[in-house]
C-alpha cells in the first residue's frame, strides 16, 4: 500500500535535509525513520522504509538495514502508549522484572503484545542512561501522532506506581517524569548530600589569581 509523509512532515523531511550535504542525504536515514515511525503511529511499515528511501535516494535495502538493527524502530504494531522496559543489569538488579510483571498482568498482554483497545503495548529496551535511577521505564507516547509525540523516563519505580502511571495515562492525565521517588531530587541521595556540601575549589589553571 503507497505510504508518504503528510504536507506537515515532507516540510519537516526538508528541514532534516538541510542539516546534510546534498550529496549525503543517506545521513539522514535515522531521523526520517523516526519521522515516519511518529507520523505511522509508533511503527514502520515496508511501505514507509521505502518512501525514506526514496526521500534520500538509495536502495529500499539500505533503508531496512538500518530500521532492523536499532530496537528504536518498531517493525510491527505498537499501542499509542509504548511501555519500554529497561532490561539492563542494573535495573534488572533493582527489580525491573517486578516492574514487568506488573504491566503485562495489570494490562492482559505479553511482551509485545498490544491491548484490545490499542492503548498500550510493554516492550523491553536496553539502557537508558539513567542507572543511578533503577529501575524505569520510557514511554513514547502515540497519541497525538507526530505533532504531539513525546517521550520520557520514569524513574525509581515501584510495581504500583507503574500500574498508576498507566491509569494516569488511560484517563488522558500528564505524570510527572523522572523520579517518582518523592525523596529524591532528581538523581540526588535521598537523605540529602552526604559530600560535595560546598562549591568546590576551580583547578589552579583556571584560577587566575593563582597563576
Amino acid at each position: 500500500m503507497p505510504w508518504e509523509f503528510s504536507e506537515k512532515n515532507k516540510e519537516k523531511a526538508k528541514e532534516i535535509l538541510s542539516h546534510y550535504p546534498s550529496n549525503y542525504k543517506q545521513s539522514a536515514v535515522i531521523p526520517l525513520l523516526d519521522l515516519a515511525q511518529q507520523q505511522h503511529g509508533g511503527w514502520l511499515p515496508v511501505s514507509a522504509m521505502n518512501a525514506v528511501a526514496k526521500v534520500i535516494e538509495v536502495a529500499p535495502i539500505r533503508v531496512y538495514e538500518v530500521a532492523t538493527f536499532y530496537s528504536m524502530f518498531n517493525r510491527a504494531k505498537v499501542g499509542k502508549y509504548h511501555l519500554l522496559v529497561c532490561g539492563t543489569t542494573p535495573c534488572m538488579i533493582r527489580g525491573s522484572r517486578d516492574i514487568e510483571d506488573a504491566l503485562l498482568k495489570h494490562l492482559g498482554v505479553k511482551r509485545n503484545e498490544v491491548t484490545k483497545d490499542g492503548m498500550f503495548s510493554v516492550g523491553e529496551m536496553e539502557c537508558m542512561g539513567s542507572c543511578v535511577n533503577a529501575p524505569m521505564i520510557a514511554v513514547a507516547d502515540y497519541s497525538n501522532g507526530s505533532e504531539g509525540y513525546t517521550y520520557n523516563y520514569y524513574e525509581d519505580l515501584t510495581p504500583e506506581r507503574v500500574v498508576e502511571i498507566v491509569e494516569m495515562f488511560r484517563k488522558g492525565e500528564i505524570p510527572p517524569v523522572g523520579t517518582q521517588n518523592k525523596k529524591r531530587i532528581m538523581s540526588g541521595p535521598e537523605d540529602g548530600n552526604t559530600s560535595l556540601l560546598s562549591d568546590p575549589k576551580p583547578p589552579p589553571c583556571r584560577d587566575l589569581n593563582a597563576c
